[in-house]
């Protein structure tokens, strides 16, 4: 509890600063005596119990400090042994003298110590409660929010009704029986009456109990004229409402006794405290510690009672605790004494915390979501009674089980090394320059060897026909070369040139040949030509190598994420809650905290009231413990200040610009999935 932590730390600190110590430390009282504060009182050395009481006081002290509590049978016992609530030391303390004053005022510090330990004690055991009630007054809510939950809660539930039923039924019968057996003694009538046979005597008895047990039913059913009228899933969600409402209302009373502890529990006036003296601190302190110890009784006393408004619980628990303050009060004196004020804090310990938690647990168990053998009884049955169906199947199939669970391992691995090792390594192979892990469609020497070949097919038809070529008997080297330029840029105008001329006399071109040599150097260019088209598709291709390579890889590397996160969803720990869920968790949060501001009562200083103080807290302590888990390191602290004013202030305007602050500030961490 962080906030508790950090209350009762304030605390301890402000108690030392009023008796006038080195915040921080307690002495030992063998120091010199130059010390500020309560120890310059001293002229003597001080004596063995107030050595005592200050080893006391410093372990209280330091527990407080370290943000821990001690458990009360502790704080009992360490109060039991510094003797105060005893009638010896009472009377010890009778005595007038510098060292009695000075081991009084020891008596306050150590009262001061564990007053404040008690403090965070009942705070946090106010938040332990506070908390598990929003879960069950949600789950009242789900059942409720539709029909087919209400006849699911039903079904739960009617063994229970039933039972309670058939014992409500003999309960009456029993009493029926009772009255009448005392009825029969009274008027001296004996059991066996003379001329009446065994049999006769037999059955008539059996007749009056049947008709002893129908009476009964016909009783408890005029008296129960909600079950002849309702449905059994109408009285289920009347029993849900009912329990809801006891929930909702246990809720609020311990917040507002949360409000008022944190309010107006250990209320130091710290601007009016710092132009006093030391005397005026101390007698101002010992009041303030006097008043807020009973307080604390009797929030602890009244905080379990739920019958009455919250109005009623606020005014029961301020008169008890002016009944309580004025039992501190002595006949010679108004101020409190500590030994009275220890046995009270004592008896807060031993008797009102535990006798509180006992009245809030069984609340809770009356009205709270049911146990799980209520809510589970139904499949558990139907498990139990298919279990021998189950089993023959399983032994009746064992072959084809495992067949089935090694296949699916089979599958699972081929997946993991086809669909993910393997485009893995053809990506790494890509970036690497690998060249069995290039992309080609065609080889790569292809498009070479079928050029020169139609350079060759274009010279040699111009040289065996240069007449029709060039339209000269020879061919230069110089046309030649010429030939050769032109035909890696596709120009064959020498073969169509042949073509032409042998498509007017097709017969004898075709005796020739010339014919046929042509239209075959023709479909030597139309593969050039096919080829170097593929070879721009396959340039592209190489170009974006890397790309498909994590296309291959895309479709295995999701799956494979699927199935770790559904696993992790499944199989995963609550306290290990992804960091988008921590952000949605701490939005609802944030939601509930802006509807109590909206939606709280103010008194006429424009303060929440109590109830809705300490809901506040409440959720302002789930929001500490989420965001410390969002936040970075650096900004955590910024985000401890705001929350800080949201909690310490009571002006409900302020407020409302704290958590408009909180949101705008850190909506990059607690807005943002």
């Amino acid at each position: 509890m962080a906030i508790v932590a950090d209350k009762v730390r304030r605390l301890d600190v402000h108690i030392d600063r009023i008796l006038g110590l080195e915040p921080g430390s307690i002495p030992d009282a063998e120091q010199d005596q130059q010390e500020t504060g309560l120890l310059t009182a001293v002229s003597e050395p001080p004596s063995p119990r107030a050595d005592e009481l200050l080893r006391i006081a410093r372990t209280l002290s330091t527990a407080s400090r370290s943000g821990t509590f001690l458990p009360p049978s502790r704080i009992k016992q360490l109060l039991e042994d510094s003797g105060l609530a005893t009638e010896t030391e009472l009377a010890e303390q009778g005595e007038v003298g510098v060292e009695s004053q000075y081991e009084r005022d020891i008596e306050w510090l150590l009262v001061a110590k564990a007053t404040v330990q008690t403090y965070g004690i009942l705070m946090s055991n106010f938040f332990d409660e506070i908390m598990p009630l929003s879960d069950d007054i949600w789950y009242w809510d789900d059942v409720l929010s539709s029909y087919p939950k209400s006849c699911l809660y039903a079904t739960q539930i009617a063994p229970a009704r039933a039972w309670s039923r058939a014992k409500e039924v003999y309960d009456v019968a029993c009493e029926r029986i009772r009255n009448i057996h005392l009825q029969q003694q009274s008027e001296g009538v004996e059991a066996a009456q003379t001329g009446e046979s065994l049999s006769e005597g037999v059955s008539q008895k059996w007749s009056q109990f049947y008709s002893i047990v129908r009476q009964s039913m016909a009783e408890t059913s005029v008296s129960n004229l909600r079950r002849k009228i309702l449905s059994p899933v109408d009285l289920a969600r009347a029993e849900a409402r009912r329990k809801r409402a006891e929930l909702q209302k246990l809720r609020e009373t311990i917040a507002a006794g949360l409000g008022i502890l944190v309010d107006e529990g250990l209320a130091f006036d710290s601007n009016a405290e710092e132009d006093k003296g030391l005397e005026s601190r101390l007698m101002a302190a010992d009041s303030t510690l006097a008043d807020s110890i009973a307080l604390m009784d009797a929030i602890l006393t009244n905080s379990a009672e739920t019958n009455e408004p919250l109005s009623v619980f606020e005014d029961s628990v301020f008169a008890y605790a002016r009944d309580v303050r004025g039992a501190f009060s002595t006949t010679d004196s108004s101020k409190p004494k500590p030994s009275s004020v220890a046995e009270r804090l004592i008896q807060i310990l031993d008797h009102s915390l535990v006798q509180h938690n006992t009245a809030v647990a069984k609340h809770v168990s009356e009205n709270g979501r049911p146990s799980p053998v209520v809510r589970y009884w139904l499949p558990a049955l139907a498990l139990l009674v298919s279990s021998p169906t189950i089993l023959y199947v399983l032994v009746k199939r064992r072959d084809s089980i495992i067949d089935w669970i090694q296949n699916l391992g089979v599958t699972v691995r081929d997946f993991w090394f086809n669909w993910v090792i393997d485009p893995i390594r053809k990506v790494i192979g890509t970036i690497r320059h690998d060249e069995n892990s290039e992309i080609a469609i065609m080889s790569r020497d292809s498009l070479k060897a079928d050029r020169e070949s139609l350079e060759r097919m274009v010279v040699e038809f111009t040289l065996d026909n240069p007449s029709v070529a060039v339209g000269s008997p020879n061919v230069t080297d110089l046309q030649i070369a010429d030939i050769r330029a032109k035909v890696r840029e596709g120009d064959v105008t020498p073969v169509l040139k042949a073509y032409e001329k042998g498509l007017r006399r097709p017969f004898v071109g075709a005796v020739s040949g010339d014919l046929v040599r042509s239209l075959l150097i023709q479909v030597q260019k139309t593969k050039v030509d096919l080829e170097v088209a593929i070879s721009g598709i396959d340039s592209l291709l190489k170009s974006q190598e890397l790309l498909f390579g994590f296309v291959g890889l895309a479709p295995g590397v999701v799956v494979s994420i699927g199935i770790v996160q559904y696993l992790r969803t499944v199989f995963g720990s609550r306290k290990g809650l992804r960091r988008g869920e921590k952000v949605r968790r701490v939005v609802r949060v944030l939601r509930k905290m802006d509807r109590i501001l909206a939606a709280g009562a103010t008194n006429p200083k424009g303060e929440l009231n109590y109830k809705d103080r300490g809901l506040l807290l409440c959720e302002a302590h789930v929001l500490r413990e989420l965001a410390t888990e969002v936040l970075p390191g650096d900004v955590k602290r910024e985000f401890l200040e705001d929350l800080e004013d949201l909690t310490s202030v009571k002006n409900l305007v302020l407020q409302e610009k704290a958590l408009q602050r909180i949101r705008w500030a850190y909506a990059e961490w607690l807005g943002k999935k």
